[in-house]
């Protein structure tokens, strides 16, 4: 699909830690605490060879310069990532109190933001150790963190966008009929990996009645002659996620899934264009929604309208009644109304959106009409 993308540098993590410290500082917080997961990936390139009960842990705080603590048999492999070079190592020895090392760099009683997947056994061995200091998820003290995407970031984004599509319009080839659901899947898979991603995060292949569960999973069901069959499929392109869906009509579909399929394309469509810089995130839930309810089918589109993506396939900003987190530049999230008609089939139509100076793009450009596949 794309030659090989530049690697991120020291540099550049650098400056992710450099701006998570500061905007830990103006949220109050003393610092934060970075477990092994997506957000530690971002900062510094690290992502231990093993999830162990050892402790790792980045330590960020505005005016000091960042530590991971680690495992001393680990510290060789930490050493290599790529932004150890803007970090201070220091490691701990089996036998010694980890808690104790990385609580001689914290502030006793101060506020941090922890790392949504922290493991508790951490955490209460921190809180331990400094009875007087307190804690607060990252996703909630700060949920832009990793929301608004640098020009590099946007280009692995939009490669993996295009590997999605390219993975679409093969899979619109293959024949659906008298085909189990976990087969389409399986081909969903290869194609996915075919054009490049490392991680395949989900295949959803929700065929006739089955489409009306948004999160249905591939099953045994052979899909017949005359369903419709909502697609979903995505994962991870050097590291950032795609996220597309289109719903396909197995034969020529009836005057009512015609319609229904529209309807959806039109919401789609409303949705993408309220996206602008400055509006909050929930006026594109409304846009999307309002097409929908309008038509009498309010009651059958029961989940948001979408979700953030970067380095995971969910993240926040969430395109939801009551976020009122403005759009920003650089920030990419999916675009998704369905409408979903219990016992008899569902229709999704799902593009992954960056939001512009003036407006918004879309990532992915594989047709939103009704396909017809054999």
């Amino acid at each position: 699909m794309t030659g090989t993308p530049a690697p991120f540098t020291a540099d550049d993590y650098r400056s992710r830690m450099e701006r998570a410290a500061h905007a830990a500082g103006d949220a109050g917080l003393a610092g934060l605490l970075v477990a092994p997961g997506p957000d530690l990936v971002w900062l510094t390139g690290y992502a231990p060879p093993a999830v162990t009960e050892r402790l790792t842990l980045l330590v960020l705080a505005p005016g000091r310069d960042p530590v991971l603590v680690v495992p001393t048999l680990e510290a060789p492999d930490a050493a290599k990532a790529p932004g150890a070079p803007a970090l201070t190592l220091r490691d701990w020895t089996d036998g010694k109190d980890p808690y104790a090392t990385a609580a001689a760099l914290l502030d006793r009683r101060g506020r941090f933001g922890v790392s949504d997947n922290a493991w508790a056994l951490h955490l209460l061995g921190l809180q331990k150790a400094l009875p007087g200091s307190s804690y607060a998820s990252l996703t909630e003290a700060l949920p832009m963190l990793r929301a608004v995407k640098d020009a590099a970031e946007l280009e692995l984004m939009a490669a993996a966008g295009a590997a999605a599509d390219a993975t679409f319009e093969e899979i619109r080839k293959v024949r659906f009929a008298g085909r189990r659901e976990s087969e389409v899947g399986a081909d969903l898979a290869g194609l996915l990996r075919r054009f490049g991603h490392s991680q395949v995060d989900f295949t959803i292949v929700a065929s006739g009645p089955n489409g009306a569960n948004p999160h249905h999973e591939v099953g045994d069901r052979v899909i017949e002659h005359g369903d419709m069959v909502v697609l979903d499929f995505g994962g991870l392109k050097d590291g950032y996620g795609s996220d597309t869906s289109r719903t396909v009509h197995v034969g020529e579909p009836t005057d009512e899934e015609r319609r229904i399929h529209d309807l959806v394309r039109e919401a789609q469509e409303a949705g993408f264009r309220a996206v602008r810089p400055g509006v909050p995130c929930q006026e594109v839930d409304r846009a999307a929604r309002k097409v929908i309810a309008d038509a009498g089918y309010g009651a059958y589109f029961i989940h948001r309208t979408g979700h953030g993506i970067g380095v995971t396939t969910h993240e926040p900003p969430y395109m939801i009644e009551g976020e009122e987190q403005p759009l920003v530049p650089g920030m990419c999230f999916s675009v998704e109304p369905g409408v979903y008609l219990p016992g008899r089939f569902g229709v999704r139509i799902e593009d992954i959106v960056t939001v512009t100076e003036d407006g918004g793009r879309r990532l992915n450009d594989t047709t939103r009409e009704l396909v017809i596949v054999d």
